[in-house]
Order: C-alpha cells, then sequence, then structure tokens
C-alpha cells in the first residue's frame, strides 16, 4: 500500500479549498489557517451540493444500477447521498430508474410536484429518456421529460454506476453554477405545480385538453371553446351505427350459447 505525505495531504486541502475562495479578496498568510473568506452562492451552492438526498425509488433494472452506486464498492455516502429519503418531502434529487409506463406517469408527476425547491430530476437509462427498447410499445412513455423537467440524462441500457456517478457529479457542476440570487424559488410568487397527467384509454397532459380536441374534433372543438357552456356537447349515435352494434351484441350472444 503506497502512503501519501503529509505535505501532499496539504496540497490537496489547498487545493480543493481554492475554488471556493474569494475571487478577488486575498487573506494574509498568517491568518489562513483560521480565515477564509468566499460568497454567499459558493457556500450556498457547496453547502447543497454535497448534501444533495436522492428519493428512495426505482422502477426497473435500472435501479440494481442505482442501488449498486449506493453500495460499499462506489458508495455515494463519498458525495453526501448516501441517506435515500423513503418522502419526497425530504427529497432534493429524483432518480427516474427504469422504465416509466402510463401507469406510472401520474404517481411520479404526483411524487415531483411533493418535493420541495429546490429539485433536481436525473434520467437514468435509455428507457427513461426516449422509451428504450419499449418505445413502441402501447404502456411506455417515450421519455418521463415530457411529463417533469429533467436536468440530467444519464444513457445506457442499463448505465453502469460510473455512469450514474459522472451524471451525479455533473449535476453538481450544474448546481455550482446557480445564483442564489437568480434561482427561480426565491423568486416572489408561488411555484405552479404540474398538472397530473390523465390516464384513460391513454395518458394525456390535462393543460392539451384543447388541443387534443381541435386535433380530434377539428373546427367543432374551436368554436365550442369560445362558447357560452365552454365544452362539447355529446353527439346523438346515428341509426345505422345503433343496429351495427345491435347486431354485433346479437352475434356476440349467440357465440356464448353455442357448446363448446
Amino acid at each position: 500500500m503506497t502512503t501519501t505525505p503529509v505535505a501532499r495531504f496539504s496540497d490537496l486541502k489547498r487545493e480543493q479549498l481554492n475554488e471556493y475562495l474569494h475571487d478577488r479578496i486575498r487573506v494574509p498568510e498568517e491568518l489562513q489557517a483560521n480565515v477564509m473568506v468566499t460568497t454567499l452562492d459558493k457556500i450556498y451552492n457547496w453547502s447543497r451540493k454535497s448534501s444533495m438526498w436522492p428519493l428512495l425509488f426505482g422502477l426497473a433494472c435500472c435501479a440494481i444500477e442505482m442501488i449498486a452506486t449506493a453500495a460499499s464498492r462506489y458508495d455515494l455516502a463519498r458525495f453526501g447521498m448516501e441517506v435515500m429519503r423513503p418522502s419526497p418531502r425530504q427529497s432534493d434529487l429524483m432518480i427516474v430508474s427504469g422504465t416509466v409506463t402510463k401507469k406510472m406517469v401520474p404517481a411520479i408527476v404526483r411524487i415531483y410536484n411533493q418535493m420541495a425547491e429546490p429539485r433536481y430530476v436525473l434520467s437514468m437509462g435509455a428507457c427513461a429518456t426516449g422509451g428504450g427498447p419499449f418505445k413502441e410499445g402501447y404502456t411506455v412513455v417515450s421519455g418521463i421529460d415530457k411529463y417533469i423537467p429533467v436536468d440530467v440524462y444519464v444513457p445506457g441500457c442499463p448505465p453502469t454506476p460510473e455512469a450514474l456517478l459522472y451524471g451525479l457529479i455533473k449535476l453538481h457542476e450544474k448546481v455550482e453554477r446557480q445564483s442564489i440570487t437568480t434561482v427561480p424559488w426565491y423568486r416572489k410568487g408561488a411555484s405552479e405545480a404540474i398538472p397530473v397527467p390523465v390516464l384513460g384509454p391513454d395518458i394525456f397532459d390535462p393543460r392539451k385538453v384543447q388541443i387534443i380536441k381541435e386535433y380530434t374534433l377539428g373546427a367543432t372543438a374551436a368554436t365550442s371553446a369560445v362558447a357560452t357552456k365552454g365544452r362539447l356537447q355529446p353527439q346523438p349515435i346515428p341509426e345505422d351505427v345503433k343496429a351495427r352494434i345491435r347486431a354485433a351484441q346479437a352475434k356476440y350472444r349467440a357465440m356464448k350459447k353455442q357448446p363448446a
């Protein structure tokens, strides 16, 4: 086992501290052991990136790699992230690890809305980023970024623990670039929650209801948007369509009565 001289440790410590020191104010050498001058942004961002607690949940096989990253071989504790919280109200980072099905999207958006600001999202793996090998499936969404904002994308199927660590380091670098004077969570006014998608015959964003109506119903939806009632009126089913439905129902009942 190699040993590092004490002088080398001092050099490493000084090198790590230099990035947090003030750019223009210099402390006299005799006071440098006890005094450090920095900016509010640097100390604020340093404290946030060094204690970023992930949310404890996983969706598919990428979650196994996330668990391996938190274990002893890679050790998320080196980054102050070993405390995976079971509650979204105590979490800073959501790692979307795995295939995102349409049935799961409303729960993910609801959990994201329950996280306190500042909050970040890391999309882990090809499935969470763009659907992966299940992109053409009718149950899988083509990327979680269609429903919640994503800060960092980690490619792979599944990504290795090293790839996830690299994505976390990139997220820390993004945090370091933020300023307390421009971040949205300190602005006036309450931040708006993301509407929870509705899962019916298909999943859709409630904010796009009028666009969906205009696309599927054409000019009728456009005129109904400015009408006094403000919603589409149900249209009666034509008699020939009713007849075809009754014939199909009678044929189905006759097939059920036949012996096997």
